[in-house]
């Protein structure tokens, strides 16, 4: 009888505390591709759970799409780039979003070239020609990139091309370059049999590009009641990424249990591009994962206005809050 009453109670503790788990839908800015396992590896580690969050994952199609869902309340945290969010809250003064923990210290922003097409590094580019989809983020810094790296973009060809056609067009030699995301068009580049030691990577952020790149958003409504929820959120999200640092492989695992048709070996070399190339920056290992430097992003804004006519007087503390992060970010090492 005493064991009996023992499991019913247990049983009644099991239940209120998985009642009490707070539900948190999540919005990605993209598929479910290899950067984004360590939100997966978080559920399944139980990172969510020990945080008494009941956290749910939903795919997107990119930022521009993602952040009026967190703006209009249908989400209340997501995931997004912070540029596209700095030209958000400029055409919507007072929508209720904002960054809470930068996740790309990096942005991907790339140029993507084939050696074997005379493209090894950012001078190769003039006098060849380069596949742009017209609304690509990357595409976007391209007069940033030329004014960092000092070359002559008249002599560049600028071929307008579909996002689904880029890499394509590229490894059948149609362009000598494209616009992209490095962990999206690098991999895509394999897949079509490209080989890895023929494509060049060219990361804008090595080349003078001071912009960041993806962050945890948050509907600043909801925030204002819900503080120690985003606080517990973004505990379970750094112990993700901290989990898929050390054990990549595990993260796939996660990652294929939700997109069964992702081949895990490109997953796993995207995952490992998107750590190496913009979230385990030098800034972040000694600085901590989370937060940004004041300076710099009065640097990405002055850049930002290069490409972008704003309509307001930017305002870096509009776009970015550490009030949710720990002194000293997250640790990652």
């Amino acid at each position: 009888m005493l064991t009996r009453a023992f499991l019913a109670a247990a049983g009644l503790f099991a239940a209120s505390a998985a009642f009490a788990q707070t539900k948190v839908p999540f919005a990605l800015d993209w598929k479910f591709e290899g950067p984004s396992a360590p939100y997966f590896a978080a559920i399944d580690n139980g990172h969510f759970a020990e945080e008494g969050l009941e956290v749910t994952i939903e795919a997107g199609s990119g930022s521009v799409q993602t952040i009026p869902k967190i703006a209009t309340g249908a989400f209340p945290i997501g995931f997004g780039d912070i540029n596209s969010v700095i030209k958000f809250l400029d055409q919507n003064p007072g929508a209720p979003v904002t960054a809470v923990m930068m996740v790309y210290d990096k942005p991907p922003f790339a140029i993507v070239g084939r050696k074997s097409l005379g493209v090894s590094g950012p001078a190769d580019l003039e006098g060849k020609v380069l596949g742009a989809p017209p609304p690509d983020g990357a595409w976007a810094q391209w007069p940033v990139f030329v004014d960092e790296t000092g070359i002559d973009a008249s002599t560049v060809t600028v071929e307008p091309v579909g996002f689904p056609t880029r890499e394509p067009m590229l490894a059948e030699g149609n362009v000598a370059a494209i616009t992209g995301f490095s962990f999206s068009s690098v991999v895509n580049l394999k897949r079509l049999g490209v080989p890895g030691d023929d494509i060049s990577n060219i990361l804008m952020a090595d080349h003078g590009l001071q912009l960041y790149g993806n962050a945890i958003l948050v509907n600043t409504d909801w925030a204002a009641e819900n503080g120690e929820t985003i606080e517990k959120f973004l505990r379970a999200v750094a112990k993700g990424w901290q989990d898929v640092k050390a054990n990549p492989a595990m993260g796939i695992e996660a990652l294929v249990k939700r997109n069964p048709a992702a081949d895990p070996a490109l997953e796993q070399e995207r995952l490992q591009m998107a750590l190496d190339q913009n979230v385990a920056t030098a800034f972040v290992m000694a600085n901590g994962m989370g937060d940004i430097d004041a300076a710099r992003m009065d640097a990405a804004l002055g850049q930002l206005a290069k490409t972008y006519e704003f309509q307001n007087e930017p305002d870096a503390s509009l776009y970015f809050t550490d009030t949710y992060l720990p002194d000293g970010g997250f640790k990652l090492n």
